[in-house]
């Protein structure tokens, strides 16, 4: 059963109603309240000041935080306004709430960059209301992360300088930089303390904020995949930029990856599980394209999964199991972006140019 709680004080009316409403609708679905979290804590809504943002330091990985904040007044760019929140708070998810005297709001906003938004207004039930925040956080909440990494630094000597995959990997990256579909990695450093950077290094493993990935297979179920936080528009150095990985270890839940025993390595995409899920279910996929745009009349993902968690590597697994052809797929990620297989990474760009819409729709 998973427990949940609330960090910081209801000092309001309104805070008051939406944590109560909170707490008795969470119950329903089967989460038990705690006054007094400890390390097996799974769910903590975190209340915080928008003049002194603050964390909830977890114990554990798997404590998921959805950060909450509370504003009379709507922003022109709610995206620009919350996002730097979310990070500052070190939250895997986001509430930004607009209690306005016509309506209440609820921006909700994910690390990827996802948006959507529910409301109450005079006509609509709390119920509902309080059933659409479940329904949105829940699944989420309940997912499983995947990130960690041991490494071995085993790579053979003649792959130390990479091969003609890597650059087959460098060339993808300068090409998704061309076209505009490399966000500028999120500026840590600008926003976070450098005790807030400490921690996230030594909870998760992260030194850096970027979004999208690519990958390519090299042999079997071996593939080399762009590393996390980097600027994947000028990747050089086999064990910083490209990742060799090797396998899944399923008992510790962490990705396998060979590096060089020279080189102190950069953590691999959080999207490694659901690359190598792709590539070893499928020998004809050769490469794997990872971008936060969308395109028309994709099959998605039912709910917006973390990047990095087993429930989003299967739904987007199963889905290029159920393609006519899993080898030339591309999919959906729900308020998220796209993952497109290839046989290679120059038949994907054959595939999408011109296809590309930069806004992913969000629900």
């Amino acid at each position: 059963m998973s427990v949940f709680t609330f960090n910081g004080k209801a000092d309001t009316p309104f805070l008051q109603w939406l944590t109560n409403g909170m707490k008795a609708y969470f119950n329903s679905r089967g989460y038990t309240y705690t006054e007094t979290p400890d390390a097996s804590i799974d769910l903590v809504f975190n209340l915080t000041d928008m003049n002194d943002p603050r964390p909830f330091r977890r114990h554990s990985q798997g404590t998921f935080v959805v950060s909450i904040v509370v504003s009379k007044d709507k922003p022109e760019d709610i995206h620009k306004e919350a996002y730097p929140y979310l990070v500052r708070t070190l939250s895997n998810h986001f509430m930004y709430v607009v209690d306005s005297d016509e309506e209440t709001e609820i921006y909700f906003l994910t690390p990827e960059q996802g948006l959507y938004h529910v409301n109450l207004t005079q006509e609509e039930s709390e119920k509902k209301f309080f059933d659409k925040i479940v329904d949105r956080i829940e699944p989420v909440a309940s997912s499983q992360l995947v990130i960690n990494n041991d490494f071995y630094k085993d790579l053979p000597e003649e792959l130390w300088d990479g091969d003609e995959v890597t650059r087959s990997l460098r060339e993808a990256g300068k090409k998704l930089d061309g076209l505009n579909l490399l966000p500028a990695p999120f500026p840590l450093e600008e926003v976070l303390t450098e005790r807030d950077i400490r921690f996230l290094k030594k909870l998760y493993g992260i030194g850096g904020l970027s979004y999208g990935n690519l990958s390519a297979r090299k042999d079997g179920s071996h593939f080399w995949m762009s590393a996390s936080g980097i600027d994947k528009s000028d990747m050089k150095e086999v064990g910083r930029d490209f990742l060799y990985i090797t396998g899944y270890d399923e008992d510790n839940q962490a990705m396998k990856v060979s590096v060089p025993p020279s080189v102190k390595p950069r953590r691999a995409s959080v999207d490694a599980i659901e690359h190598w899920k792709i590539y070893t279910a499928h020998p004809e996929v050769g490469a794997i394209v990872h971008v936060h745009a969308w395109m028309d009349g994709v099959e998605s993902t039912q709910f917006n999964y973390p990047c990095g968690t087993i429930e989003l590597a299967e739904n987007v697994a199963n889905l290029v199991n159920q393609a006519d052809d899993p080898s030339q797929t591309v999919i959906g990620l729900k308020n998220h972006g796209l993952t497109i297989t290839g046989k290679s990474l120059e038949d994907i760009f054959d595939r999408i140019e011109g296809k590309i819409i930069p806004q992913v729709p969000m629900h």
